[in-house]
């Protein structure tokens, strides 16, 4: 039941991602805090996928927010925080942000998480002080841009935020999601590990994720600072991104297939601790064939009955960096 005269706000935020649900608690203590104290929150993860990605979103809200996600021109959108290079559909979807004077939608590519990016944008354009959400705020940055030590840090995961980012990225249950998104304002990463359905979610998890070590170790090929995966028959859509480079440490690329119910995709990514330096935008190669993200790190999404032409592109793209790596 809501509360009489509570504004409701609509929070869209991309789904089973630490960022994603990270820009979300940020965003909504920004909300609480400094806009109306006694707004009501509902959220909605986003996946990319093929087609019209905003075709079946409902902005429902007295306000609503994309954090963390592709722009939309929709006029009922109020507010929006994105970090990717790939951050719109089309250019007219870039115009209208372009026009937008609301002062309430920012873009910037150069920040490495959206996280740190709200945090530091509604300090500048709102003077809200966020760091009482540090730690978040920091582990978000730190694993939106693959800041670890090194490949053991990111897949052997002893530090609670490592074990966190796990339970996001396979839980499917939305109800939980939301939920991480209210705990990530009260709790310490330590102390929300340790809730009872946390820790129930985690453990069939982890199991499976030092399973999915060996499957990837099965299924890959490395050469010419290349790896290439088709996972596509193992149900891992929600694979640890690092493993390749635990894997293959002399890698530069990598390149991903998998399936889902939603979707086939196809993630190139590269190694933040290669021996030989990135040359190639992915985010940039991604887009040729509809897909985009960060120039260190991108995606494709396809329908899942377009897996054959998934493979196909995805074998396209690993020869064109094979070839780059080889120069």
């Amino acid at each position: 039941m809501r509360l009489r005269n509570a504004m409701k706000m609509k929070v869209f935020f991309h789904d089973n991602c630490f960022d994603g649900l990270a820009s979300a608690a940020v965003f909504s203590n920004f909300c609480r805090s400094a806009i109306d104290p006694k707004v009501e929150f509902f959220y909605e993860g986003l996946a990319h996928r093929a087609g019209q990605l905003f075709l079946d979103v409902r902005f429902d809200g007295d306000q609503n927010a994309i954090v963390d996600f592709k722009y939309s021109s929709d006029p009922r959108l109020t507010w929006w925080f994105d970090h990717h290079q790939s951050a719109f559909l089309s250019s007219e979807d870039e115009a209208h942000f372009r026009a937008d004077r609301s002062g309430r939608k920012f873009h910037d590519a150069s920040y490495r998480s959206c996280t740190k990016f709200i945090a530091e944008k509604v300090r500048e354009c709102f003077g809200f002080d966020s760091s009482r959400l540090a730690e978040l705020i920091r582990w978000a940055d730190l694993i939106d841009g693959a800041q670890f030590a090194d490949a053991q840090a990111a897949v052997e995961l002893r530090e609670p935020a490592m074990k966190l980012m796990m339970v996001i990225e396979g839980v499917r249950a939305s109800t939980h999601l939301h939920a991480l998104v209210t705990e990530f304002q009260q709790k310490s990463l330590a102390e929300i590990m340790e809730l009872d359905w946390v820790q129930a979610a985690f453990r069939p998890l982890y199991q499976r994720h030092l399973e999915s070590i060996e499957i990837i170790r099965g299924k890959a090929d490395c050469s010419d600072g290349t790896v290439y995966f088709d996972v596509s028959g193992n149900d891992l859509e929600g694979y640890n991104k690092f493993i390749p480079y635990y894997l293959y440490p002399q890698a530069t690329y990598c390149v991903g297939v998998s399936l889902s119910s939603f979707r086939a995709k196809i993630s190139v990514g590269s190694n933040p601790w290669s021996p030989r330096p990135r040359t190639q935008n992915l985010a940039a190669l991604c887009e040729r064939y509809g897909g985009g993200g960060h120039p260190v790190v991108g995606a494709i999404s396809f329908m899942p009955e377009d897996l054959p032409k998934a493979r196909s592109i995805a074998q396209e793209i690993t020869r064109e960096l094979r070839s780059a790596c080889s120069q």
